[in-house]
C-alpha cells in the first residue's frame, strides 16, 4: 500500500524525471510511468536480485525505453548530481536498534536501517535534484518530527504534508511529505487520506 500512496501523493509535472532510491522491484517507478507524465524514470537497488527482478518488470511492461534500474548504493548514488527533478523513496522505518531485526535479508533490509539511514537519504536526495527540485517520501507518523527536522538540514524545505489513517476510528499511521530543494518556508497540510486512498490504474498517460 505504501507505494500506491507514494505514487499518488508526490507532484509529477509532464517531462519530469524520477529517481526512485532504494527501488526494490521498480514497483513506484512503473505506477507512475503507467499513470502519471513522467518523462523518464530510474531506480536505484542495492540488492542484485531485486535489481534483477526490477529489470524483468521494466520489461515485462515494454518500458524499456523510458526507465533503467541502476544497481549501485544509496550513499553513493552512481549518477550524476542535478540530475533529477523529483527524488521518491520508501525509506526503511526503523533504526538499528528499534525492534527484532527480521532474519530474512531483504526484508530486514526494507525494515531497518541496515544500509542506508534516513540521513544517507536525504544526503543523495540533495544531491540527486535539480535546483527547486522535490523529494517525496512516505514515513511512519509517530516519527514525523524526525523527518521534518532533517530535511532542513539538508536544505530540503518541506511544502506538502499528508496523514493516513487506516480508518475513521484510528489515529494517524503514516505521514506522505514532499519537501523543495532550496525552497521557501511554508508548508501546505492536505486533507486526511483514509485507507489506500482513490487510486486506479485505467490506461497509459
Amino acid at each position: 500500500m505504501d507505494a500506491i500512496l507514494l505514487s499518488q501523493f508526490v507532484t509529477v509535472r509532464p517531462g519530469d524525471r524520477v529517481i526512485d532510491l532504494g527501488t526494490g522491484c521498480g514497483i513506484i517507478p512503473l505506477i507512475l510511468l503507467l499513470t502519471r507524465p513522467v518523462g523518464h524514470a530510474i531506480g536505484l537497488e542495492i540488492q542484485e536480485d531485486l535489481a534483477s527482478q526490477a529489470v524483468r518488470n521494466v520489461q515485462l511492461n515494454g518500458l524499456d525505453q523510458r526507465m533503467g534500474i541502476v544497481l549501485g548504493d544509496i550513499r553513493n548514488p552512481p549518477m550524476a548530481g542535478a540530475s533529477a527533478d523529483v527524488v521518491i523513496c520508501n525509506p526503511p522505518y526503523r533504526k538499528m536498534r528499534s525492534g527484532r531485526i527480521n532474519p530474512d535479508p531483504r526484508r530486514a533490509i526494507a525494515r531497518h536501517e541496515l544500509l542506508a539511514s534516513i540521513d544517507d537519504i536525504l544526503s543523495a536526495a540533495g544531491y540527486l535534484l535539480k535546483k527547486k527540485g522535490r523529494v517525496a517520501l512516505i514515513y511512519p507518523a509517530v516519527r514525523l518530527t524526525d523527518i521534518l527536522v532533517r530535511l532542513r538540514q539538508f536544505d530540503l524545505e518541506p511544502k506538502r504534508i499528508q496523514l493516513n489513517y487506516p480508518n475513521m476510528d484510528s489515529g494517524a499511521k503514516l505521514a506522505l511529505i514532499e519537501a523543495t530543494q532550496g525552497g521557501r518556508p511554508g508548508m501546505e497540510v492536505l486533507p486526511p487520506l483514509l485507507g489506500q486512498g482513490n487510486f486506479s490504474i485505467v490506461g497509459r498517460p
